[in-house]
């Protein structure tokens, strides 16, 4: 499964944002693996998706054999990259891994700590951009860095904003200009890409009875 979250008050189905561009891009190459984009206020409906694609009962309980087989890549901008690390914690205590976590500026909502990667992640990467009224944060770390990899903290930096940022309003681009540009970057979105690619790759080499459910 491959679940992402857009920021702030964006629609996830807001054409505007690469976000949306991404997953109909993959959905398009990996038709057997299940693809979603939300708001990131809607952190329990995709708990709730998950635990019914992993085969829960009728009391949230998921079989331990599907957890064990699970792939699920989460990744968000802004609110939306909180809204992954809030999902993957509440994951961790209903015993679900999570195998990748991707952050893009984050930016934490009151109550939320987006910096603490929790111990059901496999790996996490963070990237962010220090300027402007609206900065990502900067640092992420392991709860447990024995069972979570850090794959790096990676400051990208903007003389001018990408190209793909003028569809974005006049507002956005005058008062939260250096916290789009990291959005609508392109390279950055296709390093994100090489990285969702990389982790599905491994459920082609399975067999058919032990093969993830993504």
């Amino acid at each position: 499964m491959v679940i992402g979250f857009v920021g702030g008050f964006v629609r996830r189905d807001d054409q505007r944002h690469p976000e949306l561009h991404l997953i109909r891009a993959l959905e398009r190459e990996h038709p057997d693996v299940y693809f979603a984009l939300l708001e990131n206020k809607k952190v329990s409906v995709a708990y709730h998706s998950i635990l019914k694609r992993l085969g829960s009962d009728e009391y949230g309980i998921v079989p331990e054999e599907n957890k064990k087989n699970a792939r699920i890549l989460l990744f968000g901008h802004s609110w939306g990259a909180s809204a992954a690390i809030a999902l993957s914690r509440r994951l961790q205590r209903a015993g679900i891994p999570v195998t990748l976590t991707v952050q893009v500026d984050s930016v934490a909502k009151p109550g939320r700590d987006d910096g603490l990667i929790p111990a059901n992640v496999l790996q996490a990467v963070n990237f962010y951009q220090a300027r402007g009224l609206i900065r990502g944060r900067s640092t992420i770390a392991a709860a447990d860095p024995a069972r979570t990899t850090i794959l790096g903290n990676f400051r990208r930096e903007y003389k001018r904003q990408p190209e793909a940022c003028r569809a974005f309003p006049w507002y956005a681009r005058v008062f939260t200009k250096d916290h789009i540009a990291i959005e609508c970057d392109p390279e950055l979105w296709f390093e994100i890409r090489s990285l969702l690619v990389q982790n599905l790759q491994p459920q082609l080499a399975l067999n058919a009875s032990a093969q993830p459910v993504n």
